[in-house]
């Protein structure tokens, strides 16, 4: 597909997409509870002789299959994009702004799913030019813990496929628009939670004799913790263990019982990953037998790290810089936020880019597309063109791997 011809269609359904992404804006639902965006999305997919159906509980799977000459049909691309909102007051402003109180797409989610639709619109359309089964992925649940990706997984969609590549986006709203961000190879952290519940036994401060402080060992082994990332043998990436809520209720003159402690540890590899944990219970361990108090240890196991595929990151650079020049193009670095898009990476070639939202040229103001997960994002939605440009390019090009 020339890419002229397909810029020009894609601007000839801009404002269709737009009056879809203003919608899904409109009208946000939060994780697994995504019913009224799944019906949208089936809808505008079947209106365009798209096959679907449901996935993950309130997810949508779409499939196009290929019918240009030799089309392998049992290879596969597959386009995914995540469909939930956050439990978030929107504040930023917007005529399109979140109808449901307390409710917001606050993660760009509706981008996502609307850029996904639009591709799916033209790959559909062109279907002659393409030589594979496409599957376009419209995801539930990212937000929470375990996160959709594993629901779509256990159902095993792809596994009658060889899936050679699985895309994902996501905006950027400090990239300015126009603009394409890739990290080949290690990119998002694995993410888990650490609960910590530090026992001893309680009671008047002044009468130390009667009492296992729980406090002191408890400050100690934060402080051991907090060594733990000096010791990962890859410096290259961060290994981020933070303590974000302590909780002692004793008082001035009252020595708690227990002291309570949860924070979060993130990874970029999965033996570290396992390793990191083997140190906390470590350090849990000596604690326990040099101040005489119990530690309970619970690792909340959360989503695994992005990889992308340096061979697919390399064809998205050249594919970018084909279609929109190589100045459009950001090399990033590490970023210790999670996705469940990690799932996706462990089974399949993959690559996870972000899409700049942060206006362009004079406009450029990363202020005012605000920022991810806050209640005053605000998204250029001049994105969303080239974000269904890109997607539609790549599914084209991988499709030939």
């Amino acid at each position: 597909m020339e890419i002229k011809r397909l810029t020009d269609e894609i601007l000839g359904n801009y404002i269709g997409l737009v009056n879809i992404y203003h919608d899904f804006h409109s009208h946000p639902e939060l994780s697994f509870a995504e019913h009224r965006t799944a019906e949208q999305i089936a809808l505008h997919l079947r209106s365009e002789g798209i096959e679907c159906r449901q996935i993950a509980q309130t997810g949508v799977l779409a499939k196009i299959e290929g019918t240009a000459p030799g089309a392998d049909l049992h290879k596969a691309v597959v386009l995914r994009a995540d469909i939930d909102a956050l439990p978030i007051e929107e504040q930023s402003g917007s005529p399109y702004a979140s109808q449901t109180k307390g409710v917001m797409h606050a993660c760009g989610h509706d981008m996502h799913a609307t850029i996904l639709l639009g591709a799916l619109k033209v790959l559909n359309a062109h279907r002659d030019e393409l030589g594979c089964t496409l599957f376009g992925l419209f995801q539930p649940g990212e937000e929470l813990n375990p996160g959709g990706a594993r629901g779509v997984l256990a159902e095993g969609p792809f596994d009658d496929y060889e899936v050679v590549a699985c895309i994902g986006e996501h905006i950027e709203p400090t990239l300015p628009t126009g603009k394409i961000g890739i990290c080949p190879g290690k990119y998002m952290a694995a993410c888990d939670e650490l609960h910590l519940t530090v026992s001893g036994k309680g009671g008047h401060a002044a009468l130390r004799g009667n009492i296992i402080d729980p406090i002191l060992p408890t400050a100690k082994l934060i402080d051991a913790l907090y060594e733990i990332p000096a010791l990962s043998p890859d410096q290259s990436v961060p290994t981020i263990l933070s303590i974000g809520r302590i909780e002692a209720n004793g008082a001035t003159n009252i020595v708690p019982d227990q002291v309570r402690l949860e924070g979060t540890m993130r990874t970029f590899d999965e033996q570290w990953r396992e390793q990191v944990k083997k140190l906390v219970n470590y350090h849990c361990d000596n604690i326990e037998k040099k101040y005489g108090v119990a530690i309970e240890r619970n690792f909340g196991s959360g989503y695994p790290a992005v990889f992308n595929n340096p061979r697919l990151a390399d064809v998205a650079f050249k594919v970018v810089a084909d279609a929109f020049g190589p100045a459009s193009i950001a090399t990033l670095g590490v970023r210790p936020t999670g996705e469940d898009f990690g799932y996706y990476t462990e089974r399949y070639p993959s690559l996870f880019y972000r899409l700049g939202v942060g206006y362009s040229g004079e406009e450029f103001e990363a202020a005012k597309a605000g920022s991810l997960h806050t209640p005053q994002l605000l998204p250029d939605t001049k994105a969303i063109g080239i974000g269904v440009s890109i997607m539609t390019l790549l599914a084209l090009h991988f499709a030939k791997i």
